[in-house]
């Protein structure tokens, strides 16, 4: 399956360790991450001097290509953000995970939309349960 993995860059890198994680055991797994430089450590620096423009078009055509969108949302980001709003609006099945006692904004938590599911963890097992029970819900037909 192809993913576009959603986290925060310019908000905020506090939850790099958990964006590494997801994106280790995705891809262990045999999917295909489209964004995989979101769980490098060094993913604000890189990004520093790509001009915006880029930027946008690069993460639309990702965007575009995926199966799925998988956002963790602890951090708070309106990159992330506009990536959820931009997936939902093209009917691409999303995944927005948080840490549980986190608030997180009602934007996305009160989204009536069928093809966002919102889910809360406490540990990596509770996560990973979570991921797999979403993309579980769309494997593909062989």
């Amino acid at each position: 399956m192809r993913i576009y993995f959603s986290g925060a860059i310019s908000g905020g890198r506090e939850h790099l360790p958990v964006y590494q994680h997801i994106v280790a055991r995705l891809k262990s797994q045999g999917h295909v991450i489209l964004t995989e430089h979101v769980a490098n450590a060094e993913a604000l620096q890189r990004e520093r001097d790509v001009p915006p423009r880029q930027v946008y078009r690069r993460d639309i055509d990702w965007l575009e290509q995926a199966d799925v969108v998988i956002a963790e949302v602890s951090t708070p980001s309106l990159g992330v953000g506009y990536e959820i709003g931009h997936a939902l609006q093209r009917g691409t099945p999303t995944l927005c995970v948080y840490r549980e006692g986190l608030r997180v904004s009602k934007m996305i938590t009160g989204h009536p939309s069928p093809h966002l599911t919102v889910a809360v963890y406490s540990d990596h097992r509770q996560l990973d349960d979570q991921i797999d029970a979403f993309l579980n819900r769309r494997a593909l037909p062989a």
